[in-house]
């Protein structure tokens, strides 16, 4: 008998809500999308309304029961799969007392300086905090974008405001809070504070680590596990989305710990590759290791028996995303009005993704010397930069808009296989790797990618909703339709395949070399540049 669930894709920039049936295999039944805004500020910040979110799911919940007729009794499960590393400071009633700020925010400037640079230095980071971070976590809070930081900013920018916090939420916390009344932290985005110690006998907020940054451990939910029923859905929760009072609610995962489980790579070694609006390479670990040099670790996941070597790079579905609203738009806007297309052309053209990967089908490997840079709002890993920026390299006189788009698609691989070269140097990444979100569903991505790294890429069903399908592995788990997160490899399976064109691998290596050196080559003027506008 089939189970029916309800999961949450909280993404940056907008929520999908799905409806799945869980049995033998887990199938979509329905889903709605509604979108939300991303405020960018002068000096890096980057905010959210909490309550957008809640009334996006609220909005597409019963958008879907009605539309599909689906009866709020049948759905037996909720869960969540959401942006991970964001800021929400709540009151003791869960209310948001500023916009949340966004795991892109880099504003905390002087407080990561302040918190981790002063004092005896290694590697440019305090001694005394290092060690002990590297002894609790093995991690440390380098990025000026984790989330410490941003804490630290508001205590020091908005003092009046911070001493009404009562908790400090990650975004589907704070969503979890409003279905059923818990504060809770799933032990994947506890992790991600970095002040979590997730060794065996402790699980659990690490007293030592706050008081060494400076932040109030009563501030800390109480941490569950991932495939934990956090509590029930409440009266007013049930009424606002349209479902029964007292429907299960399960903890899910941040979108780098359930992506993953989605993509159904979750046994060791198994790599994945996700591309949406940010992007990262993900690697599942035995142990807890650390790159330092390449700002890569291995974080806590759904699914505890083992970690994710995670590398992230900020922009990546972004940087089509800029490129659609501003390097494209001539041509999108011939499509949108209908100009020059025929008929056949626009059912073939479903979206303005899809128009702009056709126009840039033809442009040959390596885009005729034409290089980008995907770093539009700075960059983690294997460099962390908050002032690097994307640039194009080498335009020519014949150079048009189809190369620089072209271009931009291959600018995005090319940092993928820098971050993979980084991981093979600490661990043996796998030869097929799953490639996951919105950029697998285009078959010249899919190719690109395997051209670039040299590797097979296989694809599954629904890519770009791969956190929302391990959101459901999650509830299948909890109502123990499956006994463990690690039967999601059986539950979901290989689409497609794509092997490398040696030819356009050829030129990539060649390519490659010189895409590596646009950083260190203009690290200097980014600083120069944005060094005082993000102060």
């Amino acid at each position: 008998m089939s189970h029916y669930v309800i999961t949450y894709d909280v993404g940056t920039s907008g929520v999908k809500t799905c409806v799945y049936a869980i049995d033998e295999s887990i199938k979509l039944v329905a889903s709605s999308m509604e979108g939300y805004k991303l405020t960018i500020l002068e000096g890096g910040g980057a905010e959210q309304e909490p309550m957008d979110w809640w009334h996006a799911m609220r909005r597409t919940t019963r958008q879907l029961l009605q539309s599909h007729d689906i009866a709020a009794e049948q759905i037996q499960g909720l869960s969540f799969c959401a942006q991970m590393q964001g800021l929400v400071l709540v009151d003791q009633h869960g209310e948001p007392l500023r916009r949340a700020m966004s795991y892109m925010d880099s504003r905390a400037v002087r407080e990561h300086r302040e918190g981790l640079v002063h004092g005896l230095r290694v590697s440019g980071m305090n001694l005394r905090k290092l060690a002990q971070s590297l002894i609790i976590t093995r991690a440390v809070p380098a990025s000026v974008k984790d989330p410490v930081w941003k804490y630290k900013w508001v205590q020091r920018n908005e003092p009046a405001l911070f001493e009404r916090v009562y908790k400090w939420l990650d975004v589907k916390e704070f969503l979890l809070h409003r279905c059923t009344g818990e504060f809770v932290m799933t032990e994947d985005s506890a992790y991600a504070t970095l002040l979590y110690d997730p060794r065996e006998g402790r699980k659990q907020f690490s007293a030592r680590l706050c008081k060494l940054f400076g932040v109030a451990v009563e501030h800390m939910p109480k941490v569950v596990p991932s495939t934990a029923q956090v509590g029930k859905l409440t009266s007013e929760a049930a009424e606002a989305l349209g479902l029964r009072e007292g429907t299960p609610v399960f903890g899910g995962g941040g979108d780098a710990a359930l992506i993953g489980v989605g993509a159904g790579a979750v046994a060791q070694g198994d790599t994945h590759i996700y591309l949406g609006t940010s992007g990262w390479v993900s690697t599942v670990v035995g142990k807890q290791i650390l790159d330092a040099k390449h700002m890569i670790a291995s974080i806590v996941g759904a699914n505890t028996t083992g970690f994710h070597y995670f590398s992230e790079l900020e922009t990546a579905g972004k940087c089509l995303e800029w490129v659609k609203n501003h390097l494209a738009l001539d041509e999108i806007g011939v499509y949108l009005e209908k100009k020059q297309i025929s008929d056949s052309q626009e059912s073939i053209h479903r979206s303005l993704y899809d128009y702009m990967m056709h126009a840039i089908k033809d442009v040959p490997a390596g885009s005729n010397g034409v290089l980008f840079a995907p770093w539009l709002h700075g960059n983690r890993s294997p460099f962390e930069d908050p002032n690097a920026r994307g640039l194009f390299f080498n335009i020519g006189i014949d150079t048009g808009k189809t190369e620089m788009i072209h271009a931009v698609l291959e600018g995005i691989c090319y940092h993928l296989r820098w971050q993979l070269e980084a991981q093979d140097l600490k661990v043996k990444t796998s030869s097929a790797i799953r490639l996951v979100g919105g950029g697998a569903l285009a078959p010249l991505t899919c190719q690109m990618l395997a051209d670039v790294l040299g590797r097979e890429i296989e694809t599954v069903d629904s890519p770009q909703n791969a956190g929302a399908i391990g959101a459901a592995v999650v509830i299948a788990v909890g109502l123990g339709c499956i006994a463990s997160l690690d039967e999601a490899k059986q539950l979901i399976k290989v689409k497609a395949r794509y092997t490398p064109n040696l030819a356009n691998k050829a030129v990539y290596d060649h390519d490659f070399v010189v895409f590596k050196t646009l950083y260190r080559n203009n690290k200097k003027a980014f600083s120069m540049l944005n060094a005082q506008r993000n102060a």
